[in-house]
């Protein structure tokens, strides 16, 4: 179905990420029709977009409306997500000699994960697009993000996932009125149960990076990012990348950023840093060569659901963004988790995901090794709340 091209934004394109091919952003796409790699929206970027044009009133990630995909704002299903504290961890950075160390906590977004911006942009354009239902393969997360917008927006919900997830994320699909189906494996045995449950396509497949909007509700947490912190930019994130989108859409804010002029001129870009569950790395063995990449890697399960990634489709867009902003990978064994939930538990108050127990022990990590100075701002990313984990961590906190 096409849709009109009247509206404000500044949508140009989709641009195929393999070769640059560009496909109409005005009409349903999935993958590139040339490569069947992920398509990236982009915008007319050469008009002036100021400061501006970000609504201080709407407290979403929905205030930078220029600069996201929707062409009516009708369409938009939202429940509120995104623009989520910064944190100051004042307690740890004190604990460990640091200067700076900050908190993005997506744990507070609706459904509780990051997977709520991703899901409202993924959900909202396809009403807009006159999508009937929606259909995704999920470690947990998505799954339940998915199926609460389709539930605001009146649209069919198909989500599988491994049987052995938490059975919170079971009971709140269910709870929002999705058809649920537990797969044995990890979310790439849900992805070929998805193809073949999906392969006349009658449902839209939402899988990470198999349509191009995802990334642009992902994307927001990098302007976030930067508004938040008046404009300048931390020295270094670090993200829990499992498919990745997250990561490879902060890079994608912060690239626009600099083209409309909204960082100041000779700002210094943040080097990401990958962070990835030790029983699930695919990133990280391609990264050191040791696969030539990782379509056929096999993970085990890790109490991360949502690092139980072992095929990522943007895996090399992952590695472009480590490459251009200097950054590189670690893998966090799931002790070594439970450690950093603790640590940020019992110092910070924060009760995070095992992910975000990840992120930090990386940072410990690269800190102790020396690729990461203690003079410089640390911004942690975590993506979600503890409290869905409980069947993973319970009776793990070592006291």
């Amino acid at each position: 179905m096409s849709v009109s091209t009247e509206s404000t934004t500044h949508l140009q394109a989709l641009e195929c990420s393999a070769c640059g091919l560009q496909h109409s952003a005005f009409k349903l796409q999935k993958v590139s029709t040339c490569c069947a790699m992920p398509l990236v929206a982009t915008y007319d970027l050469h008009q002036p977009i100021p400061k501006s044009s970000i609504n201080q009133i709407d407290g979403s990630m929905w205030r930078y409306q220029a600069l996201l995909p929707l062409l009516d704002e009708a369409n938009k299903v939202t429940l509120g997500e995104g623009f989520t504290l910064m944190l100051n961890l004042s307690s740890l950075a004190n604990r460990y000699g640091l200067r700076s160390l900050v908190l993005k906590d997506e744990g507070q977004n609706p459904t509780g994960s990051f997977k709520a911006r991703g899901l409202s942009m993924a959900i909202s354009k396809a009403l807009e697009l006159g999508v009937s239902g929606c259909i995704i393969p999920t470690a947990g997360n998505a799954g339940v993000a998915m199926a609460a917008y389709c539930a605001k927006a009146g649209l069919k919900a198909v989500v599988a996932m491994p049987r052995h997830t938490p059975n919170a994320f079971k009971e709140e699909c269910y709870w929002y009125g999705a058809e649920v189906q537990l797969i044995d494996g990890l979310i790439n045995d849900c992805a070929a149960w998805v193809r073949e449950k999906n392969a006349n396509g009658e449902l839209l497949d939402v899988s990470t990076l198999k349509e191009p909007y995802r990334l642009e509700g992902k994307k927001t947490m990098g302007y976030e990012i930067a508004e938040q912190l008046n404009w300048q930019l931390p020295d270094v994130i670090l993200y829990p990348a499992g498919g990745g989108t997250g990561l490879i859409g902060i890079w994608k804010a912060l690239r626009e950023m600099q083209a409309i002029g909204w960082l100041p001129l000779g700002v210094k870009l943040p080097r990401m840093i990958a962070v990835q569950a030790e029983n699930c790395c695919p990133l990280l063995e391609t990264y050191l060569g040791r696969q030539a990449n990782s379509h056929s890697y096999n993970g085990k399960p890790t109490i991360a659901n949502g690092l139980a990634v072992p095929r990522p489709l943007g895996e090399q867009l992952m590695l472009r963004v480590l490459q251009e902003s200097g950054g590189t990978v670690v893998s966090i064994s799931d002790e070594e988790m439970i450690e950093g939930m603790r640590e940020l538990s019992r110092h910070e108050g924060l009760f995070v995901a095992p992910e975000g127990g990840a992120i930090w022990m990386a940072a410990r990590r690269l800190l102790q090794e020396g690729s990461i100075s203690p003079n410089e701002q640390i911004l942690l990313l975590n993506t979600g709340s503890g409290q869905k984990y409980m069947d993973n961590v319970a009776g793990r906190f070592n006291n």
